[in-house]
């Protein structure tokens, strides 16, 4: 065995994503791989140069990526051993756009592309891994070839964990793609590429695809005078064309792509080219793409500076949730995938806000409550928090929550240029009332759930959904084991709670027809927050922390598990549990079209069959009354 081969073989394998190959596939790689030694400052490969025909691995030392910005260069990133960089020519065409240069003498393995490629094309894990990092900084990638190197596009990567979405989110696409037939003239063809301002063109008959013509078959097959100009355009077509399905994921175009080498999909009516021609997928509209997957959209969060580079993100989380809701991704998948950017966007507010303060005088936790708290905050609706301390000795209590106040202020400061407008009752860490010690924290969870009459202005049932965001995860235990022991029979909390979840009024009248707005700026229109969606929520909360039963904050999770564990009523709660991710899906949809909170909803503009459903989402809740009705005594706050 070639023992230089079999040790490339062992080093690889420790480092992503040549762990997700095995032993015999990165011996074949090793075997073929070029070992390059670079002294202090020797330049690998700068911007502009031609691209290579090999990727790169550290091996040992340490190579800076610069990028020329206003005439200063600038560090990019530091890669390390076992770092990739040098990906460029995997996923793009044009030159570089930055430097690769030794920091101190180096040992780089330069892997051939060609050789690397057939087990990128068959194994999914590792191309996700390549084309998520190279996408990271390159969501502008039509505008690369004039950006003078500032928009980075090689870089040292990092593993996060892969996002499913990856595998059925699905692609954007130029659905009114450029035709030609196969008598054409070769001339013709590139004066109709040429001002249509298009790189590629499909080769029909009958409108079934038989080819593609791209501006490399131009180059390489005309422009060097293998064919003349006057030669009809089938000659110099690239055939078959590679066809895919109207609704291909992007995990799949890619997979196909590199699978047969090329750089253009067509798409037809069944995905085979029997079919008509409904459109054609790019490489640029891979990048594009996975630009807006959410893992790569958690790495740029994580990198962000400023409260505007957090509000971009957001932005594209709301495109991202929109294509999702019209290709009928699941509502609890998107559910989840937006929280999780939400909750990075939060953490990483904080974290800016502890840089520019200084390090915190005590541990302490970060707590979305309210929709966030619940993992379901699909629109940019107000936000609402908690901050709990750890305990002090007297003498340091002042000052110590004094920071902790500066922090919430700035936090909340930042979140709201991102476009989380402040709570309009004031529930936020940087409210003095909700930024406090634990013990003061736990004081207060005390006193709302033993005496809650008595402290009903200031309970809010959204205090018992929250979700750490940044800090002590012990800090959130104890609260939540202090919610839990108050809990134990104490009907006099339930009985708050009880009542608190029936006082809304009823979404529909007694002859099925949706109680609208009377008056006000929303007149006709339908409240399917405070009608439809409380409701709902209210009761979850409610029986689940009767239940005894941690850790589930969501809705339609709380519902799901209520169904597990009462059985007997397991057909009430699976209905709920429907409805609201319906009711969500509605809301979300009215939302993402006003740019507001999707609170109201205006009925003329549904159709009857969306009425329909939407009403059907509402039948359930009478059910839901009447159990809850019977499992408490809701006699006291009546």
């Amino acid at each position: 065995m070639n023992t230089i081969a079999e040790h490339i073989a062992d080093f690889l394998k420790e480092y992503p994503p040549f762990n997700n190959l095995t032993f015999q596939e990165l011996f074949d790689i090793a075997t073929n791989i070029r070992v390059i030694n670079l002294e202090k400052h020797t330049v690998l490969f700068q911007n502009n140069d031609i691209l290579h025909d090999s990727f790169y691995v550290v091996a040992s030392g340490v190579i800076n990526l610069t990028t020329i910005a206003d005439a200063e260069e600038t560090i990019i990133n530091k890669c390390h051993e076992g770092d990739i960089f040098g990906l460029r020519p995997f996923f793009a065409k044009n030159n570089y756009m930055m430097t690769a240069k030794a920091r101190e003498e180096s040992i780089i393995y330069a892997i051939p592309i060609a050789v690397f490629r057939p087990f990128v094309a068959n194994n999914s894990d590792v191309l996700n891994f390549l084309l998520e990092s190279f996408a990271i900084n390159s969501r502008n990638t039509k505008d690369n070839v004039n950006s003078g190197g500032k928009l980075i596009s090689d870089t040292s990567f990092y593993v996060d964990q892969q996002s499913e979405m990856q595998y059925i989110q699905s692609l954007s696409y130029n659905n009114s793609p450029l035709k030609t037939e196969a008598n054409h003239i070769v001339k013709d063809v590139a004066i109709l590429m040429t001002e249509s301002m298009v790189d590629n063109i499909i080769v029909c008959e009958k409108n079934h695809p038989i080819g593609i013509v791209t501006d490399a078959d131009l180059s390489s097959k005309i422009a060097t005078g293998r064919y003349p100009i006057t030669e009809t355009i089938d000659k110099i077509m690239s055939s078959p064309v590679v066809t895919v399905i109207e609704n291909v994921s992007l995990a799949e175009a890619q997979l196909l792509m590199l699978k047969h080498n090329v750089t253009h999909l067509c798409v037809t009516k069944d995905g085979t080219s029997k079919s008509a021609v409904k459109g054609i997928i790019s490489e640029h509209d891979l990048i594009v793409a996975q630009a807006s997957n959410p893992g790569v959209l958690i790495k740029e969060i994580k990198r962000s500076q400023l409260p505007k580079d957090l509000k971009q993100i957001r932005d594209r989380l709301s495109d991202l949730i929109q294509n999702s809701i019209q290709k009928n991704i699941p509502i609890s998948h998107i559910s989840n995938i937006a929280s999780e950017i939400n909750l990075a966007i939060i953490k990483r507010a904080v974290e800016l806000s502890i840089l520019d303060l200084g390090s915190p005088p005590a541990r302490f936790a970060w707590l979305s409550i309210g929709s966030q708290g619940r993992k379901e905050q699909l629109l940019l609706t107000d936000q609402d928090s908690i901050l709990i301390f750890e305990d002090v000795t007297p003498d340091k209590y002042r000052e110590t929550k004094d920071y902790f106040l500066r922090l919430a202020k700035r936090t909340t400061s930042i979140l709201e240029k991102v476009g989380y407008e402040y709570c309009p009752n004031g529930h936020m860490g940087s409210n003095m009332l909700w930024c406090k010690s634990l013990t003061d924290w736990t004081k207060q969870y005390n006193s709302w759930m033993n005496t809650p009459g008595e402290n009903s202005n200031d309970l809010s049932s959204i205090f018992f959904d929250y979700e750490i965001v940044f800090g002590e995860p012990k800090i959130e235990e104890v609260i939540e084991n202090v919610i839990f022991k108050n809990a134990v029979n104490n009907t006099l909390f339930f009985d708050f709670l009880g009542n608190d979840a029936l006082k809304r009024n009823s979404p529909l009248s007694f002859f099925k027809k949706f109680i609208i707005e009377e008056e006000g700026p929303h007149k006709t229109k339908f409240d399917i927050k405070t009608r439809a969606l409380m409701p709902l929520i209210d009761s979850a909360r409610l029986l689940i922390l009767n239940a005894n039963i941690k850790g589930i904050k969501n809705t339609y999770l709380r519902f799901k598990q209520l169904a597990i564990t009462d059985s007997k009523n397991a057909e009430i709660y699976l209905s709920c549990a429907e409805a609201f991710l319906t009711l969500s899906k509605y809301r979300t949809l009215e939302g993402l079209k006003n740019d507001d909170s999707g609170q109201y909803i205006n009925l003329k503009e549904m159709s009857k069959t969306d009425k329909e459903k939407l009403k059907n989402a509402l039948t359930p809740m009478k059910d839901l009354e009447e159990l809850i009705k019977s499992k408490f005594q809701l006699t006291q706050f009546s």
